[in-house]
């Protein structure tokens, strides 16, 4: 891997040439003309961490038997943090048939047992490594990733109460990401791709993320609220706070009117929720209120 010795011209030289960009809030990419490696630029929240802990998420993936991209090539520019990926084979998993929403939610099962692994020393934060001087808690971990902003929220009090339990929850590795287009699927194995939100917490965290995935684009997609595969989803370990949480995340980093729409009897009436197809149908209800009322997917 070459990791800071060239510049983007350098690297698409060797690699490229790049075309076909994405852009997306945080990160622009782009496919190599031979299919064979991937350019992806960070911007937006912490674009240096987030490059940083992709590569070191990767190398540890791959070093667990994991099928992960390889870095390529890492560094810093004039455009932002950036790294060159190996493509890898396999289809990113779909949600369009109840179908496929079961193999998607049987990959996430077979992934994180071998993922979410925990030991003694580990503690929470972001990324894998383990550097902060001072740990924080499973709560504050959680919490610290929402912009300051929300501390000024009728919400905030409630849901640092109503996380407190996750205390006692294992410190375990996160990809923290697992949306289904970043699971790719072929006969023989599956890839797993975009490990820039790894960290160290609770394992329900992930679970909370591909909930409040399916949910959201199931809806953004015309599925209405109800219809929606609650049996499948009752399947992964649940927490009524952690998928308040998403929810409010989501809308943290949309535009910046977004986080006032949401109510605080919501938020409270989710975190309270211990059963999980009644706190999935009010996830739902909030998620279709807030497409209605223009947040953006």
């Amino acid at each position: 891997m070459i990791d800071g010795d060239v510049t983007v011209h350098e690297a698409e030289l060797l690699y490229g040439p790049f075309v076909r960009a994405t852009v997306k809030p945080y990160a622009m990419t782009q496919r190599a003309v031979d299919g064979g490696s991937l350019l992806k630029v960070y911007a937006g929240v912490d674009p240096e961490g987030r490059r940083h802990r992709e590569a070191d998420a990767v190398r540890r993936a791959a070093h667990w038997g994991l099928s992960v991209p390889e870095v390529l090539a890492t560094g810093r520019c004039d455009a932002g943090s950036w790294s060159v990926f190996s493509m890898l084979p396999g289809v990113p998993c779909g949600v369009r048939t109840e179908r496929a929403i079961k193999e998607y939610i049987d990959h996430v099962i077979r992934l994180t047992d071998r993922l979410h692994q925990s030991s003694r020393d580990l503690t929470p934060g972001s990324g894998w490594g383990g550097e902060r001087e001072s740990p924080a808690t499973q709560p504050q971990f959680l919490l610290d990733q929402l912009s300051p902003r929300c501390r000024e929220r009728p919400w905030w009090a409630a849901l640092a109460e109503a996380l407190q339990p996750l205390e006692s929850h294992p410190v375990v590795y996160l990809h923290g990401d697992l949306k289904p287009e970043h699971l790719l699927a072929d006969d023989s194995q599956l890839s797993v791709v975009d490990w820039e939100a790894s960290a160290r917490g609770p394992a329900v965290a992930d679970y909370a993320d591909v909930v409040f995935h399916l949910v959201r684009d199931l809806l953004y997609g015309g599925v209405k609220p109800g219809c929606g595969p609650i049996d499948l989803m009752t399947r992964l370990p649940f927490s009524g706070p952690v998928l308040a949480w998403r929810l409010l995340l989501w809308l943290d980093r949309r535009r910046p009117q977004d986080i006032d729409l949401i109510a605080a009897r919501d938020v409270h009436q989710l975190a309270a929720e211990d059963h999980a197809p009644a706190a999935y149908a009010s996830l739902a209800a909030a998620v279709s209120a807030l497409r209605a009322a223009g947040v953006p997917r």
